[in-house]
């Protein structure tokens, strides 16, 4: 019997697989479609994301496949603006990479670690009790596991036969996008695009390498049923509305439609099947922050429910999973609802754009609107404490090498400054690693295994009071 049934194998579905099986979990990934997609809907990891391949040992893997680029600029609602400088982060940078390769690289790792993907396999029905999960597949099969996780996409299955409600509201404005040849020399292209792009922030047509487009503009209106794609005369047409021209579009390499639709999840665990990634929430794709959240999802769920199933979890701790991240979504919700709004070419978004931009000038509203974008600004709620209390620790350099290179193995970790502290009992939980850095100004950081930091301070009785709050009671 597997220990943790994962349905889908999108971003969120394989990141949570690897880090369950960083602590042994047996997992299996159902997903439905027999290959891969090809639909490219991101384009790159923000910061957060960043920071989280970096803790797992794979960044040097995505850097081979992407592309970095600096943060020197916020683009927010299509306003762009300078970037404020001295982000509290060793990767003040964007990795550019398009989702297909990250949904390749995740399901390698979670494939090496252990994790069994299974594609073609659709899940159609599930029942719970107390002490586990049946899950039933469209040919038949039935498969049992102590939990469940829907990561299972918007339209989630999972997420619907939970009967978990998913208020927001419905698609308004829907975009066809898609990746193909063109025609128009780029000079002319480019002077077009910055023209329609003056009044239409939901239109343009980038290089998406060897030798295609990759093409976005808005719907005639919103699809019945946004699972068909859209068809290539579809698609002319609106670049003929938008631009007067079709830029001599020709042989996608595939075509999909998106929308505006914005809804978050009421509640993200019942009983024992748990919601993460697009199952839980859905917005506007405004600032790539949909597959980011969905990962950070999964680092934070992870080793939560690894701690269940290895039956060392204290009271609560899978619970907080719902706390801490479900009212990250709903501020991701909705500043891209403020965003989508700022878009529209209507009198009034278009004065408050004007508004915002006069306040985009003055650094600190800047640098406070990055850090929601990149994830950097999360702090979950610990309690009254130091000021590092709840936020996630950046990679800082010791004596000995970094930080990060400490947390490849998804354990805890007590950074320890002053060589006095001890996690015995807990060595099988939180490594201990007695370093020095000189750019941290506190004696010892006690980090969970997402990186955020849930003690700060020297003494060794207060260290033991915290200890059991995340990692249960010492063995």
């Amino acid at each position: 019997m597997f220990e943790v049934i994962v349905a889908g194998a999108g971003p969120t579905g394989l990141m949570l697989a690897a880090e369950l099986r960083l602590h042994g979990v047996r997992v299996v990934v159902l997903e439905k479609d027999a290959e891969p997609t090809t639909v490219v809907r991101s384009l790159g990891l923000h910061v957060r994301s960043v920071e989280l391949m970096d803790q797992r040992g794979l960044l040097e893997r995505f850097l081979a496949h992407g592309r970095q680029y600096p943060l020197d600029r916020l683009r927010f609602a299509g306003i762009g603006k300078p970037a404020a400088g001295g982000l509290d982060t060793a990767h003040p940078w964007i990795l550019g990479i398009p989702q297909t390769v990250t949904d390749r690289l995740l399901a390698e790792h979670a494939t090496a670690l252990g994790a069994v993907i299974r594609r073609g396999a659709e899940l159609t029905g599930l029942s719970q009790d107390e002490h586990g999960v049946t899950a039933e597949l469209a040919d038949g099969t039935r498969l049992r596991s102590r939990y469940l996780v829907g990561c299972d996409g918007g339209r989630s299955t999972v997420r619907t036969l939970l009967g978990v409600g998913f208020p927001g509201e419905p698609a308004a404005r829907e975009w066809l996008l898609g990746e193909m040849e063109v025609t128009t020399p780029p000079a002319e292209l480019a002077a077009v695009v910055a023209r329609v792009r003056q009044t239409h922030h939901g239109f343009g047509l980038a290089p998406a390498g060897d030798g295609v487009h990759r093409v976005l503009a808005p719907a005639a209106q919103v699809a019945g049923d946004r699972t068909v794609p859209p068809t290539l005369d579809e698609v002319t047409r609106q670049l003929r509305a938008f631009a007067g021209t079709d830029f001599g579009v020709h042989s996608p390499r595939w075509l999909s439609r998106f929308g505006d639709a914005t809804r978050l999840a009421e509640r993200y665990r019942t009983g024992r099947v748990l919601l993460a990634g697009d199952a839980a929430h859905v917005h506007p794709p405004l600032s790539g922050q949909g597959l980011n959240l969905g990962i950070q999802d999964a680092v934070n769920l992870g080793w939560k429910l690894a701690a269940e199933a290895a039956g060392w979890a204290p009271a609560g701790l899978l619970d907080s999973y719902h706390t801490e991240r479900h009212p990250v979504a709903a501020d991701v919700l909705n500043h891209t609802r403020a965003q989508s709004e700022l878009q529209s070419p209507a009198p009034g978004p278009r004065a408050v754009r004007r508004l915002l931009s006069e306040l985009m000038d003055n650094y600190q509203v800047t640098r406070f609107l990055l850090e929601k974008i990149t994830a950097i600004g999360v702090r979950y709620d610990f309690g009254a404490g130091h000021d590092l209390l709840g936020r996630r620790m950046r990679d800082v350099g010791l004596r000995r090498g970094r930080l990060y290179a400490h947390l490849h193995t998804g354990r805890g970790l007590l950074l320890d400054q002053t060589g006095r502290l001890s996690v015995a009992g807990w060595a099988d939980r939180v490594d201990h690693v007695v370093d020095v850095s000189d750019e941290l100004d506190v004696p010892a950081v006690l980090l969970r295994p997402d990186g955020h930091v849930a003690w700060a301070g020297d003494e060794q009785q207060d260290l033991l009071a915290h200890l059991p709050a995340w990692f249960g009671a010492a063995g």
